[in-house]
């Protein structure tokens, strides 16, 4: 898994507070390898304790802010593109993006959708283009489509075939995601994690 992790895309949720939603959202990230997202939410803390995430939520790191203007400055100094999904005019069609390269999809909130602020502060406006009478997708959806796309385009550039994480962050991520619990207890005590032999196994002191 963390072999086709993609540290160089990930997802803003502005707002989106449903539960459901969110676990949907969490699910497609991981299932394209994304291994950070962020979410932008106006109350103190956001919920996604849902069935429906499957456990997805543990396999990756979702950064909490209460402003969206904190997000897009993480991301644009990360070198990111930000694409921002809407359904106004103008909008391109999201098959018309290279998401090759490094990248950040800009979701809304379910009812008003994506916000002013966030249209004005993003690089590009894409959109689904849909052809019943339905206006737009429900904002999960719609993510899914859109970063089922990207790992289209990225797997053909062969970009999972290739670690692209840092070593460092493969270290430390191999080790939390085989003994949470031990790396629970010694971040707790600030100790440093213990390297892993071939097998995963812990090498001795």
């Amino acid at each position: 898994m963390l072999l086709h992790r993609q540290p160089d895309l990930t997802v803003i949720m502005d707002n989106v507070n449903k539960a459901h939603n969110l676990s949907a959202i969490i699910r497609s990230c991981d299932g394209v390898g994304i291994n950070e997202i962020h979410a932008v939410s106006y109350r103190k803390y956001i919920h996604t304790e849902q069935n429906a995430a499957a456990g997805a939520s543990k396999w990756l790191t979702m950064n909490l802010y209460t402003d969206l203007p904190t997000a897009y400055r993480k991301v644009s100094e990360s070198g990111m593109q930000i694409l921002v999904a809407t359904g106004k005019e103008g909008a391109m069609d999201f098959r018309e993006i290279d998401y090759t390269i490094p990248t950040a999809l800009v979701v809304g909130a379910e009812w008003d959708g994506i916000s002013e602020e966030a249209i004005k502060g993003a690089d590009h406006a894409i959109t689904v283009p849909m052809l019943g009478m339905v206006e737009s997708l429900n904002v999960s959806v719609a993510t899914a489509v859109i970063l089922f796309e990207a790992q289209r385009q990225r797997t053909e550039k062969g970009m999972y075939n290739n670690p692209l994480l840092d070593p460092k962050s493969f270290e430390r991520m191999l080790f939390e995601y085989t003994y949470p619990r031990l790396s629970r207890e010694l971040q707790e005590k600030g100790c440093p994690y213990p390297q892993l032999d071939t097998e995963g196994g812990i090498c001795p002191p």
